[in-house]
């Protein structure tokens, strides 16, 4: 049976990655014989849908299962769409995933086991399951706020003696995803 399981390099003995649709590689793997293809994942830099496109990639392939660490809901309902089988929890070696699903160890998922968004932003460290030899990921930081000093438009508040405090939104040069100014330093 084809499988694909979400791996961190692209090698059989790679640490299963925690994200679906973030994850680095994809390794489909032919479960009888260990036979094997990697595939690197090019969704894992999109803004958003990178589960979505991944489950995509995957259903073209012809992939009848996924073992994963974590899948959110618009990837799992993708996935499921497609006829795929979802297995979530997966950790520890692809190889040894992929053994564990063979010898019939492991059950499909009837729902994500996260939130959608996972995987994208601060503080949204996916943690592996308790025994699990593989670190936690923190993917970065992504959808910040910045510091939303804006300039404003002095629109009241003044009780008409120019001492407006501004309803700017901040909407200058910043870091971190819109709003705030740059510091020059």
């Amino acid at each position: 049976m084809k499988v694909a399981v979400t791996a961190v390099q692209p090698q059989l003995d790679a640490q299963v990655d925690p994200r679906f649709g973030r994850c680095p590689f994809f390794l489909i793997v032919e479960s009888n014989d260990l036979s094997w293809e990697a595939v690197s994942n090019g969704n894992q830099a999109l803004g958003q849908g990178a589960g979505i496109q991944s489950a995509r990639l995957l259903a073209e392939r012809g992939v009848q299962f996924v073992l994963t660490g974590n899948c959110g809901p618009n990837a799992h309902q993708t996935l499921t769409a497609a006829g795929i089988g979802v297995i979530v929890g997966c950790s520890g070696t692809v190889r040894d995933v992929v053994q564990q699903f063979a010898a019939g160890r492991l059950q499909a998922a009837g729902a994500p086991n996260v939130p959608g968004h996972t995987g994208m932003g601060a503080g949204s460290t996916v943690v592996p399951p308790p025994g699990s030899t593989t670190p936690p990921i923190d993917p970065g930081a992504g959808q910040g706020r910045g510091q939303g000093r804006g300039m404003g438009r002095g629109m009241g508040r003044g009780m008409g003696r120019g001492m407006g405090r501004g309803m700017g939104r901040g909407q200058g040069m910043g870091g971190g995803g819109g709003g705030g100014r740059r510091s020059s330093s």
